[in-house]
C-alpha cells in the first residue's frame, strides 16, 4: 500500500463505517437517457489507510422491479451466483482534500484493478466529539470486463446499453475509540 505521509496521518488507526451516512450509485447510459440504481445493502472498513468493502447484489434497487429481477439474472449481475460485489484498495493518495483511490474490483466474479478519485474529508470532530472521515468517489468501468454481457441491437443501429458503467460511493467512518 502506498500512502503519503499527510494521507497516511488522516487514515491512521480504526474506523469504524457510518452505513446510515454511506451510499453506492450507478449510472449507466441507455438509449437516450442515463439508467441509474443504487445499492442499499453495503459495508466499509478503514483500517491503517486500508480502504475495503462488499455491497449484495440482492440490495441494488432500481425504479422498475422487473428490471430490478432482470439485474439479478446470469446476463447481468447473477445474483445467485455471485451475491456480493468487493473491494480492496492497494493504494491512497491525497493532495489536500483531493484522493485517487486505486484498488480491486471484483464482480461477478471477476476481480480487475480500477482507479477511483474524489475527496476525502476530515477527519473533523463532530458535535458529540466523534471525530468523522468521509471519502467521495467515482470511478468508470467498463461492464463487459466483469461478464455483465446483456444488451439489445437497436433498430438504427447501434447498442441500446452503452458498456461503461459510473459508479459513485459516499463513505463516512467514524474514528474508533
Amino acid at each position: 500500500m502506498s500512502t503519503t505521509a499527510t494521507t497516511q496521518d488522516r487514515l491512521a488507526g480504526n474506523w469504524n463505517f457510518a452505513a446510515a451516512h454511506s451510499s453506492a450509485d450507478f449510472a449507466v447510459k441507455y438509449v437516450v437517457s442515463t439508467f441509474r440504481g443504487s445499492i442499499e445493502d453495503l459495508t466499509a472498513t478503514l483500517e491503517n489507510g486500508v480502504l475495503s468493502g462488499s455491497a449484495k447484489v440482492a440490495s441494488i434497487k432500481v425504479k422498475d422491479d422487473n428490471l430490478t429481477g432482470h439485474l439479478m439474472a446470469p446476463d447481468f449481475f447473477d445474483a445467485e451466483q455471485h451475491p456480493e460485489i468487493s473491494f480492496h484498495s492497494t493504494a491512497i493518495e491525497s493532495d489536500g482534500d483531493e484522493v485517487t483511490v486505486d484498488g480491486e474490483l471484483t464482480l461477478k466474479g471477476v476481480t480487475k484493478p480500477i482507479h477511483a478519485t474524489g475527496t476525502l474529508e476530515g477527519p473533523a470532530q463532530d458535535f458529540m466529539g466523534n471525530t468523522r472521515l468521509g471519502f467521495t468517489l467515482e470511478t468508470t468501468i467498463d461492464r463487459t470486463d466483469y461478464g455483465v454481457s446483456w444488451n439489445a441491437e437497436l433498430p438504427t443501429g447501434g447498442k441500446a446499453l452503452q458498456d461503461e458503467v459510473t459508479l459513485h460511493v459516499e463513505l463516512e467512518f467514524h474514528q474508533a475509540a
